[in-house]
């Protein structure tokens, strides 16, 4: 059984969002005799993580409200390495992708562990084209599922569908292919977004 670990190494000096300083995971390593405590101090939206709704609508379902059933689940992996800037409903257009389905987004993203401030996003009509799909989730190798768009229209059309976000993938050495996924969110209460280590299996474990 093969495993794929696509989740970020979390780090000071890793890749965070616009590379601001305040995003940055902070550790404080406390040793007294024997004893070694670690305090860490970082934002729910570090590395790979998974977002709630509350993330950008106001009022909107926190992090622990996501059934786990629903990350703990088959997915598929698409590759959209040839793609620049944002990702198009023309880019999906002939891929497999049914109701209900999961799909990850491999892109050139993952090639680079620096953040990128042209990364591949997901476009609006895109995200029109996957929650007319009525899709159950989307996951980016992106620390953010767009930029550049005013409103965030991605993230609005598909939390208004109810379709989960994952952002911060690491797909590098994953093949385009079907998967049984496990993302698991801390279990955090009342937060727009949790860190998440997330794995990929071959589908035919089962």
């Amino acid at each position: 059984m093969k495993i794929y670990d696509v989740s970020a190494t979390i780090y000071n000096g890793m890749a965070v969002y616009k590379n601001k300083e305040e995003k940055q995971p902070v550790y404080n390593t406390v040793q007294s005799g024997h004893v070694t405590e670690t305090r860490i101090d970082m934002d729910c939206h570090t590395g790979t993580h998974v977002d709630a709704p509350l993330h950008m609508i106001p009022g909107g379902h926190t992090i622990e409200t996501l059934p786990l059933e629903n990350l703990v689940r088959d997915c598929k992996l698409i590759d959209l390495t040839h793609v620049e800037g944002a990702i198009t409903a023309n880019d999906l257009s002939d891929k497999d992708i049914q109701e209900n389905d999961f799909v990850l987004f491999k892109t050139r993203n993952s090639m680079s562990e620096e953040f990128d401030f042209d990364f591949v996003f997901v476009g609006k009509c895109a995200a029109e084209h996957l929650a007319a799909l009525n899709v159950a989730g989307v996951g980016v190798d992106g620390l953010g599922i767009e930029r550049s768009q005013e409103n965030h229209p991605t993230h609005k059309t598909l939390f208004e569908k109810g379709i989960i976000i994952i952002e911060g993938l690491r797909l590098k050495d994953v093949s385009e292919g079907c998967y049984f996924m496990m993302a698991a969110p801390l279990k955090l209460t009342g937060t727009d977004a949790s860190p998440a280590r997330i794995i990929l299996l071959d589908a035919d474990i089962k």
